[in-house]
């Protein structure tokens, strides 16, 4: 990533204050490792859920946050049906994402929660159908497959699914793009709307004392204000002005009506010279026609949009100008008893995007999806990902259902950035650049061994976060904390998933000779399908395997944690994971049954439902199963563990499985420490003869 990068952030939802830069421009970011300057280093925790007391994190946040982004020009679908550049959308903004919903993936609305910026790669997703879009490597796309970056490889450290040839995207494809409504478009729609549902007419009667007593009338009443609104500001902008006025009141099952009026002779002369059909229709008149008589005359439900009058000349122009645009349109005639025929829009939801995107209609309740459901057709297949040569400002979004339709695509956003407001930092380019580390750890660690309140207890590092992080591998603070605790004998525990923990064979190696050190290797999901959709950026469960086997034969106590037991996705490989961590040298076993508190229920269900849409309903039946028929219980001795025959199930394979494959069958690090915790004469780091 280039070094300038425009400070961009949402506004913090925790403060009250934001920053405004006199000249209105940000200033660059530059990659800041912030410190934390807590006086201690140790956490505790009084759950009798949990077997440890202390724990120790040297890092809160993460040196690498993945950043979704796309191009700044890419449209969005918003919440009226309308789209919007990704550069110009808001934190609050109401948009489309996508729910599951049985066995169908299905439009719904949300909110936008962050908005920021970034400098990355470009590469252009080019799919069969024209569809173009322009995303970071790291970005993802939902496909036939499941969701996929858009570059990775099949190998090694860059390990991930990634867009190929055979893949189809989910969606409509390509949205048309928005255009500036002109003089010729208002005049369009005024001849759609007009001639489609106003009254406009000149009554002839003989006055005595006069030539005659003709009255003039112009009309208009709706339901819908926006179209009302629309069609008054542009007579108004044609020198016609007509009052508002209440046509209906609300009674009933009916609505309020409003409309516009006017019986002065030369407005009313001077709209029917507005709504003449022209000679040559231009493309703008074309597209404002098919706007006004679609607000007039159209509906769009059951997934069908028609519109409907008895006027020939209206039904021809319409059919033209739906011509003049390359929709294939059917003229449905009347029925038995009636005088209304009706244009139906061919196409299904394609067309029908493409139609309110080109002619951009006022009423907005006609254009409501949620609902209805995506599909993956053919012409919207991968045909190339093309690396263009450049780095390109980008932006990305946080939403309320972890997704977002970009260019008619289902796209995935990134949910982790807003946790670094917790910080009192943003959630953009301060979650990339503004990197939070307690480098006093060690020395911290070492005051608090030095109080005379120090016991010797055990302390587990990754109690919350994982000790190696990718910034561990240059700033070194779990390893010097490590080495901290051997100089003082102190027992450790460490979970992880990294394979940097190899680096500290050594020190793990005194630890275990002078005190006690066991390490418990994550490995939740065997599945390796399973784990891509699930941990799509952490190291494969044969890597962590690995781990295991290389720690065991350097002499270092390790096991594996099969946590979270996730019910209906990864309890039935629970004996693979044990039987291959005994071949790997494990000596202990521990699971946790999945926890979902607070807000991290719906986070859990929305990723579910979105990686795994066919396995979800049965997650979710079996975790209520344990949970007493709900997602989570907060009990004391229930969480992580559950109740019922599920719960009761799945401790009994545990238990009999790590039998027999002869390991010990423990509850999530509780152990007996010895007492081998001694302060030594003088401070300072030992030397260790490696």
């Amino acid at each position: 990533m280039p070094r300038f990068l425009p400070v961009s952030n949402p506004q913090n939802r925790f403060v009250s204050t934001a920053m405004e830069y006199d000249d209105g421009e940000a200033p660059g970011a530059e990659l800041e490792v912030h410190e934390d300057h807590s006086k201690s280093i140790l956490s505790t925790n009084d759950s009798p859920d949990v077997g440890f007391r202390w724990s120790v994190n040297p890092y809160r946040g993460c040196f690498h946050g993945c950043a979704y982004c796309l191009d700044g020009d890419t449209p969005i679908l918003m919440g009226d049906g309308r789209t919007r550049a990704l550069r110009d959308v808001r934190v609050g903004d109401g948009i489309y994402g996508t729910g599951v919903d049985g066995c169908y993936r299905r439009y719904t609305r949300t909110r936008v929660l962050a908005h920021w910026q970034t400098v990355k790669h470009a590469y252009r997703v080019v799919l069969a159908d024209g569809t173009e879009i322009v995303a970071s490597a790291d970005h993802r796309f939902l496909t036939n497959r499941g969701w996929k970056h858009v570059t990775g490889t099949e190998q090694g450290a860059e390990r991930r699914p990634f867009l190929t040839a055979g893949n189809y995207l989910v969606g409509t494809g390509r949205f048309a793009n928005a255009e500036t409504p002109s003089p010729e478009y208002e005049r369009g729609y005024l001849c759609g709307m007009i001639r489609g549902d106003a009254l406009l007419k000149t009554f002839h009667y003989q006055r005595e004392g006069r030539t005659h007593g003709d009255q003039h009338q112009f009309r208009l009443a709706l339901i819908d204000f926006e179209a009302l609104l629309r069609t008054r500001a542009y007579l108004q902008r044609s020198e016609v002005e007509t009052p508002e006025f209440v046509f209906k009141e609300a009674s009933g099952n009916y609505a309020r009506m409003e409309g516009i009026r006017t019986y002065a002779r030369g407005n009313v002369e001077r709209i029917r010279s507005i709504v003449e059909w022209p000679s040559s229709p231009t493309r703008d008149w074309r597209r404002g026609f098919l706007a006004g008589i679609f607000d007039a005359e159209g509906s769009r439900s059951r997934g069908i949009l028609r519109i409907s009058n008895s006027d020939e000349s209206i039904l021809t122009a319409t059919s033209d100008c739906f011509r003049a645009f390359g929709f294939d349109t059917i003229l449905e005639p009347p029925g038995p008893g009636k005088v209304v025929s009706n244009i139906r829009l061919r196409g299904g939801l394609r067309e029908q995007l493409r139609f309110a995107h080109l002619t951009d209609p006022a009423i907005r309740r006609k254009w409501d999806m949620v609902g209805g459901a995506l599909k993956q057709p053919k012409r919207l297949q991968v045909v190339a990902v093309e690396k263009l040569g450049f780095d390109l400002l980008m932006f990305d979004i946080t939403t309320g259902t972890g997704d977002f339709i970009a260019n008619g695509v289902v796209s995935h956003n990134c949910y982790a950035r807003p946790s670094h407001e917790y910080l009192s930092l943003g959630a953009g380019t301060d979650f990339e650049r503004k990197i939070v580390v307690k480098r006093r750890a060690p020395e911290l660690l070492r005051e608090s061994f030095d109080k005379k309140s120090w016991k010797g207890e055990l302390i587990v590092f990754s109690g919350i976060t994982d000790c190696y992080q990718p910034l561990e591998s240059k700033l070194r603070l779990t390893r010097g904390c490590l080495e901290v605790c051997a100089e003082y004998r102190n027992p450790v525990g460490i979970i992880t998933k990294s394979p940097v923990v190899e680096r500290d064979i050594d020190v793990l190696q005194e630890l275990a000779r002078v005190a006690s050190v066991r390490v418990s290797v994550s490995v939740p999901f065997w599945d390796p399908d399973v784990a891509k959709a699930m941990e799509p950026m952490v190291t494969t469960p044969d890597r962590r395997m690995k781990i295991v086997e290389t720690l065991a034969k350097a002499g270092i106590p390790v096991g594996v944690s099969v946590s979270p037991i996730v019910p209906g996705l990864n309890d039935d490989h629970l004996g693979d994971v044990i039987e291959r961590a005994r071949d790997a040298g494990a000596r202990h076993a521990f699971y946790v049954l999945l926890r979902l508190p607070g807000p991290v229920t719906e986070v859990f269900e929305n990723a579910l439902r979105e990686k795994l849409p066919l396995r979800a309903e049965k997650v979710l039946r079996r975790l209520r199963e344990a949970y007493g028929g709900k997602l989570y219980d907060s009990t004391y001795g229930t969480r992580g563990r559950g109740d019922g025959v599920y719960a009761e199930t799945i401790r009994k394979l545990f238990e009999r499985t790590t039998k027999r494959c002869g390991l010990n069958a423990d509850e999530m690090l509780q152990y007996e420490t010895p007492s081998t915790f001694r302060r030594p004469a003088k401070h300072g780091q030992t030397s260790f003869d490696f």
